[in-house]
């Protein structure tokens, strides 16, 4: 599903992102990629969505090279992953049911598609009631909802969810990362980026900690890097 094989990035300006990053996500797998700000995090979300390339090293999604990938074949990527964003990105003019319909409609699907797959998400999420409700109207934790139902509903096979509960309190929170497991046990892949420690600790998930542009600990359960807890 996911290989980042001796990865390197240096961008224009000199500054090196990633140092060596090794990691492998396998299909139907929960992973938390954690670590400080700076730490290169945000490097490999973007390599992962093939918006940028890796200066040296391998990195292939859902069997795509992103070293080589084509502009024209980026579409098809994009459309095998899901990204989940903190600041939820829903366009406050469209319904819940709009907002996520229109995921659909940027790959083409069709009206009976959309009719057919929109509630189901919907339902699955627990927002089947909201349907016709606006953004403004909903909670913080009722937005992220509506975006993980839109980065769902074109049946990705990975999701990325970049510090998804960023700005919900301790309960909301938990029950979006509980919504996550759920989606990961009817078999789409997760990766959740996130800073929240006592939350990663409470689900013992496998914890790919990143620090310096280098992977410095893999492995299931709490993390701590250097003695410090990010």
């Amino acid at each position: 599903m996911v290989h980042l094989q001796d990865v390197f990035k240096t961008y224009p300006n000199g500054s090196k992102a990633l140092k060596g990053v090794s990691f492998d996500l396998e299909p139907g797998e929960f992973a938390f990629l954690v670590g400080p700000s700076g730490s290169g995090k945000s490097t490999i979300i973007r390599m992962l969505i093939g918006e940028i390339a890796p200066t040296e090293g391998s990195v292939v999604v859902s069997g795509f090279d992103i070293a080589r990938l084509r502009m024209n074949k980026l579409p098809y990527l994009r459309r095998r992953i899901g990204v989940i964003f903190q600041d939820f990105r829903l366009i406050e003019k469209k319904t819940v049911y709009e907002n996520v319909a229109f995921a659909m409609r940027a790959i083409g699907a069709s009206t009976k598609e959309i009719r057919a797959r929109v509630p189901y998400v919907l339902d699955l999420v627990g927002l089947d009631a909201k349907a016709q409700s606006r953004p403004q109207e909903l909670s913080g934790g009722e937005q992220q909802r509506v975006a993980i139902a839109r980065a769902l509903v074109n049946n990705p096979g990975l999701i990325i969810a970049d510090e998804p509960t960023g700005n919900l309190d301790p309960a909301r929170s938990l029950e979006i990362h509980t919504l996550l497991q759920k989606i990961n046990e009817l078999g789409t892949t997760v990766l959740v980026v996130t800073h929240e420690k006592s939350l990663v600790d409470k689900l013992s998930r496998r914890v790919i900690a990143i620090d310096g542009g280098r992977v410095v600990s893999d492995r299931t359960g709490g993390y701590d890097i250097n003695g410090e807890e990010y």
